[in-house]
């Protein structure tokens, strides 16, 4: 479905990302991952991705809270793959606190990697994609693109602004054949999601279990984690002829949550 075209997946060596590069390069794409971990289970991975599914995988250790390590990840992939086709922006840190009492440093992390990093990658392989007239953009949302919920500040503002920048960029690229949209998960059983239990039970004083059952699930109506795979499944779809005519949508899969 997707061969001959390259994939840049950031925040994908796991979790959310890497569920999503796996699922891309079963469609055929080259796959370029993004993202922190152990050197050699990265490897692991990329490796697998080839021997696999038979694609092209590389790997860039690119600090995306810096723009101009962004800029020189895009360029060695543009170089490696003669452009991005695809591109998938779900790199993402959390912290929760009371506003008052929230870092200034992890204000501007969240908002340098969260945010701005998206507009980076973006404003980088938006040329390529307009000059073939061809490109998918999907921006990792969240059910808190649409709604808040307390001490999470950043993440809340970073998550509407993405579904900001993603409205005007579905615009932009809209005769070019570009299209660009925004998945909204829920709840994702990820490491990110235990480190927001364990941070959330801190700031409120429970246990991770209450967390988990009396926060996290209580606001899914299905009581149910969002699995990776179904995340990975819709931004597949979104990369498909049939998805043609979706851009510049907050495509909710949060179990009902902003439905209440």
């Amino acid at each position: 479905m997707l061969a001959g075209k390259t994939a840049l997946v950031t925040g994908s060596t796991s979790g959310i990302g890497k569920a999503i590069a796996l699922r891309l390069a079963a469609d055929g794409a080259n796959i370029v991952l993004n993202g922190f971990g152990d050197a050699n289970e990265i490897e692991a991975l990329r490796a697998g991705i080839e021997k696999d599914y038979k694609v092209k995988a590389t790997y860039s250790a690119a600090d995306l809270s810096k723009a101009d390590a962004i800029e020189a990840m895009m360029k060695e992939a543009a170089a490696t793959f003669g452009g991005i086709d695809i591109l998938v922006n779900n790199a993402g840190v959390q912290f929760v606190s009371p506003i008052e009492e929230f870092p200034v440093e992890k204000w501007n992390l969240i908002i340098a990697l969260n945010l701005s990093a998206a507009f980076h990658t973006t404003r980088l392989v938006l040329p390529h994609m307009k000059k073939q007239k061809w490109g998918r953009i999907i921006n990792m949302g969240s059910a808190h693109a649409k709604v808040a919920s307390p001490f999470k500040s950043a993440y809340v503002a970073a998550k509407h602004g993405i579904s900001g920048l993603t409205k005007t960029t579905a615009l932009e690229g809209a005769t070019f054949g570009v299209r660009c949209n925004t998945i909204c998960p829920g709840y994702v059983h990820t490491p990110l999601v235990d480190g927001q239990i364990a941070d959330t039970a801190k700031a409120r004083g429970m246990s991770e279990e209450q967390v988990k059952n009396e926060v996290i699930l209580a606001a899914q109506p299905t009581k149910e984690f969002v699995t990776v795979e179904e995340v990975a499944a819709l931004a597949s779809f979104l990369c498909t002829d049939a998805a043609a005519q979706i851009n510049g949508a907050d495509l909710s899969i949060d179990g009902g949550w902003t439905a209440q």
